[in-house]
Formats: structure tokens, sequence, C-alpha cells
């Protein structure tokens, strides 16, 4: 055997496999290249995009918590605000209703006052006709003289 056959022979069989390998291999070989890097690009854009999306509704998040907490604040005063305004009513409601007690109780005791002096009116009139009578050692007819017992009565 010749080297320079073998040497000949394995270089037009190295060229011939390298032709192959450009002519059908490779073209398969770059496009799973080509694909894959396209996978990956896609991958590391959707991994953007969930990343700025999830900023953005952290972000939203963050603004929901605070309209939540200003909202509650809110609520908070306005409770706070409905019972100074509910204690407020109630202490005028029993001041008002305090005010009525006091004035029904003045307007019974000025009615029991003039009810005790009708009482001490007629009981003056009854000892004054008493009196009159022992004066006169003679009965007065309280009948008869009504009149003049409601002038004393009206004179006392």
């Amino acid at each position: 055997m010749n080297i320079n056959f073998s040497l000949i022979a394995q270089a037009i069989t190295f060229f011939l496999f390298i032709l192959f390998t450009v002519k059908i291999i490779w073209p398969y070989m770059l496009r799973a290249i080509e694909t894959r890097q396209k996978t990956i690009a896609d991958g590391l854009a959707a991994a953007e995009r969930g990343h700025r999306e999830l900023e953005a509704s952290s972000k939203r998040a963050d603004e929901a918590i605070n309209d939540a907490r200003g909202r509650a604040a809110e609520i908070l005063a306005q409770t706070e605000r409905r019972a100074t305004q509910l204690v407020e009513e109630a202490k005028s409601a029993a001041k008002g209703e305090g005010d009525r007690e006091k004035a029904a109780a003045k307007a019974e005791i000025e009615q029991e006052f003039a009810r005790a002096r009708e009482q001490l009116r007629d009981q003056v009139a009854a000892l004054a006709v008493a009196g009159a009578e022992k004066i006169l050692q003679r009965e007065v007819d309280a009948k008869a003289h009504a009149d003049l017992l409601d002038s004393i009565r009206r004179q006392l």
C-alpha cells in the first residue's frame, strides 16, 4: 500500500465527509441551533415581560393597599364623628327630658301648692265661720250665706 494513495484516499473521504456534513447535516444543526436560540430569546423576553408585569402589579397592589388604608382611616374618622354626634344628641335629648321632667315637677308642685292654698282657705273660712258663730252665739247657715263665705275666702 502506498502511503500517498492512502493519504489521498483519506483526504478525499474527509473532504466528502465535510461536504456531506455541510450540505446535509449542517442545515439541520443550524435550524436546531436557531430554534434553540429563538426559544431562549423568547423565554428571556417572556421573563422580562413577567418581571415588568410583576413590578407593575406590585405597584398596583401597593396603591390598592394605600387606598384601602386611606379609606379605612376615613371610615374610622367618620365613625368617630358619628359617635361624637350620637353622644351630643343623647346629651341634648337627656337635657331636654330633664327639662321636661323639671317643668312637670314644677307644675305638679304649683298644683299641690294651689290645692293646699284652697284647703287652707276652706279651713280658714270654716274657722272664721265657727268663730263668728261662737261670737254671735247662733248658727250661721253655710248654704244661705255662700256668697258671704266666698268673699271671705277671696279676701284670705
